[in-house]
């Protein structure tokens, strides 16, 4: 099955082509004024390259944040347009589990900079189940609070993980979305929701046990 998968949650965003789980190509696309002028001619460009349609693509696939709350809606919005109008499923796949997928520990904690001095953080193990649910705090809470032996994961460092040992995950998301998504299968589009992650709990610690 052919996989189209966008990720437009920040501006290093990135369109990607799959043969199930398989990368045909990824796309890097930077959009520092959003993507809401990008990305339909990034996607058809894609297309041409390879030959492919629309109408060959069996699986819609879209980063479903935390990130920019534009850039989330648009590619979730353009995702859900295309499934529905050509009749396919879709899937949203959140972008901490997808940074979580390159990493190579039992415990793994993926890490987007939410500005502020706070992170969006997640917990999984190594088939990317969750452990804990996502959540949003300050970095120092977030770090100090982690579960002994958790895998720190991040797309980017900044002045507050200088010295914390970090895995580098690459800016381009969409073909761990799109495999993540041809794992997990389709769903009605209609049904695809943002994923902004919202505290769980005051301190935003995680759960012991």
């Amino acid at each position: 099955m052919r996989v189209l998968a966008v990720d437009a949650t920040s501006e290093y965003g990135s369109i990607a082509l799959l043969e199930g789980d398989q990368v045909v190509e990824e796309l890097a696309v930077l959009a520092p004024d959003g993507f809401a002028q990008l990305l339909f001619p990034a996607i058809q460009e894609l297309l041409a390259r390879h030959g492919w349609t629309l109408a060959q693509i069996g699986l819609f696939a879209a980063a479903s944040g935390p990130g920019s709350f534009t850039g989330v809606r648009v590619g979730l919005t353009a995702v859900k347009g295309l499934a529905e109008a050509l009749g396919r499923p879709a899937q949203a796949i959140s972008n901490l589990r997808a940074i979580a997928g390159f990493g190579d520990a039992p415990c793994r904690m993926p890490l987007i900079n939410a500005r502020r001095g706070e992170m969006f953080a997640g917990l999984y193990d190594a088939a990317l189940r969750p452990l804990e649910a996502e959540r949003v705090g300050s970095v120092s809470v977030m770090l100090t609070g982690r579960p002994e032996g958790a895998q720190l994961i991040a797309q980017e460092t900044w002045n507050d993980l200088s010295g914390v040992e970090l895995l580098q995950a690459p800016r381009s998301l969409a073909a761990m979305v799109g495999k993540l998504a041809s794992q997990a299968g389709g769903v009605d589009p209609a049904g695809l929701d943002a994923n902004y992650v919202r505290r769980s709990d005051a301190d935003g610690r995680w759960h012991d046990g």
